[in-house]
């Protein structure tokens, strides 16, 4: 299975420095703070799913929060005055008594990210890059306290050079699977400043699919419409959760995250799952899960799910989505950072406002390894274990998204409705 994103944000105009970042002392409480950064990361997520999808209630989902969250990260850095306030909002950051304690939190996960991916076979990287114009004044601590994000670039001498490497940056970080995030004409002598994140992860289910189980079977769009896929199935011990809450229920597949298959006998365990929320096949039904979709519901039936006998089918699919990302972040209240007025003191004495921003992610689905699961349901809403095992057919609509049990953190998510649209 692999997984990429990419959201960058541009700054195509040529606001003044208060250096919050430079005024405070390092704060040594983040062990407690990661929890709550990412914990806002969740209600952040699901907010921007649910704007995606009331945009395009008809249409296939795909996207990385957690890349867009840290690209907006890095602006919030910088930021000051009313644009921080707004980030701080939305990226739900008000727990933080200083940006220092929220750039705590962002470091200590950097790291445990990157200790956890040299004991695993599972691939999952996230890297953030600030370029900025060779010629705009840095305040000191900025450097200092992102020596490894900051690049500096020739943006009004070399556009045309300064966006091929920040292209190349990007294909090489998603493993050459996003090879042009940037069109001829997206970088030019205006730019200052591109804030870039790019997320890759290639992760194989515990328990592997077999091939030649594969085999064409009905998805059902509506009650009327229906198209064949290649559906994947295995019969296994998976947790899950019957979620009146939710009125949904609630798969999770664990990927494979240690070398020695022993360890993993017991499948239920692993750092990292798909987690598929599958509602009733009934008109409507998405829609109603999806309004009860938030940080606390969705934590609340992982915390519940009970180890259980269940038949799965999976369709194996690809597709890639692109997201203009301005319309989509002003829907859940960041507008300022694309106005004029826009205050990042904490970057340079320059003017400085964002002009552009943009989001990529791929997904590929196979026997090997996958994100998009669900199933239908073939059981009743009750609490009681089921005598049978559970059946579920991925046959009508549902949501899925790869979950980080260290860092609670929803990596990536999505929506799958119609098969039509996609590559089979």
């Amino acid at each position: 299975m692999k997984l990429l994103s990419l959201s960058l944000l541009l700054v195509l105009l040529p606001a003044f420095l208060s250096a919050e970042l430079c005024n405070v002392k390092p704060d040594n409480k983040y062990l407690e703070k990661r929890v709550r950064l990412y914990h806002g990361q969740q209600n952040f997520a699901v907010s921007m799913l649910d704007v995606i999808r009331t945009s395009t209630p008809n249409d296939n989902v795909f996207f990385s929060p957690y890349s867009t969250y840290h690209a907006l990260l890095l602006a919030y850095f910088g930021s000051s005055g009313e644009t921080e306030q707004q980030l701080r909002s939305v990226l739900n950051l008000d727990w933080a008594e200083s940006k220092e304690m929220v750039r705590s939190a962002y470091s200590m996960e950097k790291r445990n990210r990157e200790a956890r991916a040299k004991k695993s076979p599972l691939e999952f990287s996230s890297a953030d890059r600030m370029y900025f114009d060779q010629d705009t004044p840095l305040a000191s601590c900025l450097e200092n306290r992102f020596s490894d994000e900051i690049v500096k670039l020739d943006f009004k001498g070399k556009p045309e050079e300064s966006r091929i490497q920040i292209n190349d940056w990007i294909a090489a970080e998603t493993h050459n699977q996003i090879k042009d995030m940037l069109a001829p004409g997206d970088i030019d002598a205006r730019t200052q400043l591109a804030l870039a994140n790019a997320a890759y992860f290639k992760g194989q289910w515990v328990r592997k699919f077999q091939v030649n189980n594969t085999a064409q079977m009905p998805f059902y769009t509506s009650s009327a419409n229906l198209s064949l896929v290649p559906m994947m199935q295995q019969k296994g011990t998976f947790l899950h959760n019957v979620d009146e809450q939710l009125r949904a229920h609630v798969l999770q597949m664990p990927f494979r995250t240690t070398f020695d298959e022993a360890e993993e006998d017991e499948e239920t365990k692993s750092d990292m799952s798909m987690v598929v929320v599958l509602p009733p096949f009934s008109s409507g039904s998405l829609e109603d899960v999806l309004s009860r979709l938030n940080a606390t519901t969705l934590e609340e039936s992982l915390n519940n799910a009970m180890p259980r006998e269940i038949e799965v089918s999976i369709p194996k699919f690809e597709f890639e989505q692109r997201l203009e990302l301005v319309p989509i972040l002003a829907k859940m209240g960041i507008t300022k950072i694309f106005e004029p007025t826009a205050t990042f003191h904490d970057y340079t004495e320059q003017s400085v406002s964002f002009g552009d921003a943009k989001h990529l992610a791929k997904i590929k689905v196979d026997e090997e390894g996958s994100t998009a699961a669900a199933a239908t349901v073939l059981v009743s809403y009750r609490s009681a274990r089921p005598i049978e095992p559970t059946k579920f057919d991925c046959n009508h609509p549902f949501v899925f998204l790869i979950w980080d049990h260290a860092s609670r953190a929803i990596l990536f998510t999505g929506i799958y409705r119609d098969p039509k649209t996609l590559k089979q």
